[in-house]
């Protein structure tokens, strides 16, 4: 699964490597320790007068389903499984029309170390982003869900597949991406074929190393949390 991630790039940024058209509101702060239920930025697309327009927004991590009573599974839905992404009720539709790339400088995985001496096993957490240090652009949905009070929540979902061989020892899961090539065809909301075909798994492109046990704490953020550690 992808539980945690670093999403660094700024307005200016994002703007330039996406052709966005209209950045909607404001964006969430650079974050290196983004949680389940935290504002992310996400590029979409939407038809207005015929015209597709992309846009930059912040919407919050762990889809909410339109016919969902409350948001408060958000938590459990920040993964969709790339198998089954098609057919789940909470996806389905979203899958269908409403597919966004979500730009990650990485993201965390948790790795069980086991115990010598009589101690207990320990869980050191690895960052795993591109190793030319560019953006990772996460295959992601995302959803629109109006509260009884009548306001809109837009959230969103990182699509998942079975780890490559390189980070496979760390996790099984891991997040899918779509190729630059791919964008405006997955952005598409009228894409017609199975848009499966568009994504792929990061095979030679991915590095990883051991970072310090500070990001287990989700209160604490900043660059340093990404830095190499020694083991």
């Amino acid at each position: 699964m992808c539980g945690r991630y670093a999403s660094s790039a700024g307005r200016t940024e994002l703007t330039e490597i996406f052709e966005i058209d209209e950045v909607a509101g404001p964006l969430p702060a650079p974050a290196w320790n983004i949680a389940p239920t935290d504002p992310v930025p996400a590029i979409f697309e939407r038809v207005r007068d015929g015209d597709r327009r992309r846009l930059l927004a912040e919407v919050r991590w762990g889809l909410v389903p339109s016919w969902s009573k409350d948001a408060s599974g958000a938590a459990r839905l920040i993964n969709a499984r790339v198998e089954t992404v098609g057919e789940k009720p909470a996806f389905r539709k979203a899958f269908a029309s409403r597919r966004c790339l979500l730009p990650a400088d990485g993201y965390y995985e948790w790795y069980t170390v086991p115990a010598t001496g009589g101690g207990k096993p320990v869980k050191q957490p690895y960052f795993i982003g591109p190793s030319d240090g560019g953006l990772f652009a996460m295959a992601g949905l995302y959803e629109f869900w109006k509260a009884p009070d009548g306001s809109w929540l837009t959230t969103a979902t990182v699509i998942t597949t079975s780890a490559t061989d390189e980070v496979g020892h760390l996790h099984d899961r891991m997040p899918m991406s779509v190729p630059a090539e791919n964008w405006s065809a997955w952005l598409d909301p009228g894409f017609g074929p199975d848009a499966r075909e568009l994504l792929t798994v990061e095979v030679s492109g991915l590095t990883f190393h051991p970072v310090s046990t500070a990001v287990n704490k989700v209160a604490n953020d900043g660059p340093e949390l990404v830095e190499p550690v020694a083991l």
